[in-house]
């Protein structure tokens, strides 16, 4: 793989436009390779091409003494993350690198001839100066570095910029961390004699040490990172610090949530193992987050110092020259390669992490932090290979036997479209779904859309297209394999009824579907299982949840799913109070319960949307969230409108329908394209589309965009009375234009989490929010 596409591949995408330009620079080596080729052809000398005109870059403004035991240090002052009293980073560096001066010119040896000179200003900007300009073709390469100064000034604002945000936050967390262990002390009230630092020098050093708890046994201690902790006395956590410290730990289950609106915050602190416990859960998570931001650092830092390197040696192979030493010289001792305050940070936090939040164990605490990358694994590959085989065989069988036994012209076809046809149907929406999904991630990972950080998916549980699709096919498999065994159209003579086993087979096919998703056995995927769940009860008490990302998006692809909603609700009619499973006959739908709930589940999933923008509205005090509650209401009201219609007909309730179907088809269209996709800005650089486009084919987007409206104006089929098709039963036609609507929201999926993507990266959002527990008493932010 070339160096361009590992360097893009190995990117963090948020930061995308902080990244040195590889392909920019690369482009104008190619330019003056291309003129030294044309050069030496010529029988004499030219003038050299004028150099292509280039933008200007805007710039970017972008830790205890060996012979203690764990137990007594765990309830000791922290001494913090940073230890800034031995100075700040900024200050550290200027001390240290003998390129803190105003002015620096790089020099070199003498015997060399000098190609560039490199000049560090008073904001610490470099510039270079090309001491060939006057020779043919000299121009070029005066673009070449001045464009290489841009790249590296932008980058090295931007990694101080970061350096300096990670060492306030370092100072935050530990501030946090010190009150977590005054709350440790309150709690726990540990029954330990804190020793005196006069006689640690004297006692023996032991590797072993007790824990906190007698049931564990022995840790080894963690040192402290700094040696000049050892000479200062020992002192345990403050725990008077507390009265001055508020608990800000959010409501988690609708309970505390319906507490917390109706009789407001208790401003008394408890101090219970509870709160404790959630605050531990707090500040382990934050401290996870926290290092995988020091990681991104470090690799930002060396990514580009690598494409700099990379650059600056095809330039000299090209020209012959030898700029690349005295650049690296500067890019080695500049900020960028000679700051070495988050490697100090990260063993810093790993020290702390593991002797904090991980029992002393070193390698639990270190699996927490550093998570393994996850592998592709051949056997995912084989069992897709296997299934998809099985559904296509068992599809093409379904065909012959229909043909075979002329089953489309014979009696019992209406019986079985009307009893069977929707209990199989529910699978298929299903599986759809599960392919549209399957390749939303694919398209998601080739243009390189964050979708784990934007859904939440701890690192490694994500899943990929390929074990999506695995489980597509499989259900699959299951649903046809099924359908084979209800393809009987006639009833028994003797007992005037169907096999009991083969009407069943339908009702214990969803069952296994049940008991396969709430099992709580570690098999098929178990943590995306248990993440599903998650989002879909707090989907279900909608309001008393705080709205996330994945909690609505899963809510949306709910909409989608209405009729299958509506096959649930026909299985508990069908094999429940109003049919008789075994002559396949129901009264379903003229039961007027089943009418009630037939349109109370269909208003569901919207409802679903309707509260959680209620609940952003409220918390955001933005209006665009009205706004997007009033169409969800309107898709109420249409929905409502329709299920009516089908019922009782006549002019009035058509009227209704058609007009709420279409004032709600046109604030979906309008919402979907210009809101939730983010197109149709004719101000931008991208006529009618966005600035920023992933797929680099513009007709892409105008084609999904009239897909999405002709795909919109399918739901419509019911009151325009199209309620039958040539050679289709209207339950196919319902199937039909459910997968439609299926397909429909696959496209959507894509454009609506790249234009997520697009956002974070705009903004450089590459991390997680994680709340912390502790605030000071009386203010609203952090300590």
């Amino acid at each position: 793989m070339k160096f361009g596409r590992e360097y893009e591949a190995q990117m963090i995408q948020e930061w995308r436009e902080a990244y040195m330009d590889y392909r920019s620079l690369k482009s104008i080596v190619k330019q003056v390779l291309r003129y030294h080729l044309q050069k030496q052809q010529r029988p004499h000398h030219h003038p050299p091409p004028p150099p292509p005109p280039t933008g200007e870059t805007a710039p970017l403004h972008a830790a205890s003494t060996a012979g203690l035991s764990r137990r007594v240090s765990l309830y000791r002052a922290f001494s913090g993350l940073t230890n800034r009293a031995k100075g700040s980073p900024k200050k550290s560096h200027k001390h240290n690198n003998p390129l803190s001066s105003k002015r620096h010119y790089h020099l070199f040896d003498d015997e060399e001839e000098q190609a560039i000179l490199i000049n560090e200003d008073e904001t610490g900007s470099y510039t270079t100066t090309f001491l060939c300009s006057s020779e043919e073709g000299g121009e070029m390469e005066v673009q070449f570095f001045r464009r290489l100064d841009e790249e590296f000034n932008k980058v090295l604002r931007f990694y101080k910029q970061k350096v300096e945000n990670v060492m306030e936050e370092a100072d935050e967390l530990s501030r946090q961390l010190n009150v977590l262990i005054a709350l440790r002390v309150k709690v726990e009230n540990p029954n330990v004699d804190f020793p005196d630092i006069n006689n640690i020098s004297s006692a023996p050093s032991s590797p072993h040490t007790t824990t906190r708890t007698p049931a564990i046994s022995p840790m080894e201690v963690i040192k402290e990172m700094e040696q000049a902790e050892d000479k200062k006395a020992f002192k345990p956590a403050q725990v008077e610090m507390l009265d001055h410290i508020k608990l800000k730990i959010e409501p988690e289950t609708p309970l505390s949530m319906l507490k917390c609106m109706i009789m407001g915050l208790s401003s008394e602190q408890t101090f219970s193992k509870p709160e404790l416990k959630r605050a531990e859960e707090l500040m382990d998570r934050a401290f996870v987050e926290f290092y995988q931001k020091l990681r991104f650092l470090k690799s930002y830092s060396f990514l580009n110092q690598l494409a700099f390197s990379k650059i600056l040696k095809k330039y000299d192979k090209t020209t012959s020259r030898n700029a690349s030493k005295p650049y690296l010289h500067t890019v080695d001792h500049s900020y960028l390669g000679s700051c070495d305050e988050v490697s100090r940070l990260m063993s810093r936090v790993e020290a702390t992490f593991i002797k904090h939040f991980a029992n002393g164990n070193h390698r639990e605490g270190m699996k927490c932090l550093r998570h393994k990358a996850k592998r592709e694994k051949h056997r995912i590959t084989y069992f897709l290979g296997f299934l998809s085989g099985c559904v296509v065989a068992l599809a093409i069988a379904i065909t012959v036997l229909v043909h075979i036994r002329g089953i489309t012209k014979s009696e019992g076809r209406h019986q079985y479209m009307e009893n069977i046809f929707p209990l199989y149907s529910m699978f298929g929406f299903v599986a759809v779904h599960l392919f549209m999904y399957a390749g939303d991630i694919y398209f998601w990972r080739r243009y390189r859309v964050n979708y784990p950080f934007i859904f939440g998916f701890e690192q490694g549980t994500d899943l990929g297209y390929r074990e999506v699709l695995l489980l597509g096919s499989g259900l699959a498999a299951l649903t046809f394999g099924g359908v084979i065994s209800n393809l009987d159209m006639e009833m028994d003579p003797r007992t005037k009824s169907f096999s009991v086993i083969t009407e069943l087979v339908p009702l214990g096919l969803l069952i296994f579907f049940m008991i396969t998703l709430f099992c709580p056995l570690n098999i098929i995927y178990r943590s995306s299982r248990y993440f599903f769940i998650g989002c879909a009860f707090r989907c279900l008490l909608s309001p008393l949840y705080k709205v996330i990302l994945p909690d609505f998006f899963l809510a949306d692809q709910l909409t989608t799913q209405v009729q299958t909603f509506r096959s649930l609700l026909f299985y508990v009619c069908y094999y429940g109070w109003g049919g008789d499973f075994k002559k396949r006959t129901h009264t379903c739908y003229e039961s007027d319960v089943y009418k009630e709930l037939y349109l109370v589940v269909a208003i569901i999933p919207y409802w679903f949307r309707f509260a959680q923008c209620i609940r952003r509205l409220v918390e955001e005090k933005d209006k665009m969230n009205g706004l997007n509650a009033l169409k969800y209401l309107s898709t109420i009201l249409a929905v409502a409108a329709r299920t009516i219609f089908e019922t009782k007909r006549g002019t009035y309730w058509l009227t209704v329908a058609v007009t709420t179907s279409t004032i709600a088809t046109l604030f979906n269209t309008y919402w979907d394209i210009f809101r939730d996709w983010g197109l149709m800005n004719r101000d931008s650089k991208n006529p009618w589309l966005r600035d920023k486009l992933l797929i680099p084919y513009k007709s892409i987007y105008f084609i999904a965009m009239v897909v999405n409206v002709v795909l919109r104006l399918a739901w419509m089929q019911t009151v325009l009375g199209i309620r039958e098709a040539p050679f289709l039963h209207r339950r196919a036609l319902v199937a039909v234009v459910t997968i439609l609507e299926i397909v429909r929201r696959g496209i959507w999926n894509f454009f609506r989490l790249e234009n997520e993507h697009l956002n974070n990266v705009g903004k450089y959002r590459a991390f997680k929010s994680v709340p912390l527990p502790f605030q000071e008493a009386g203010g609203s932010k952090s300590m």
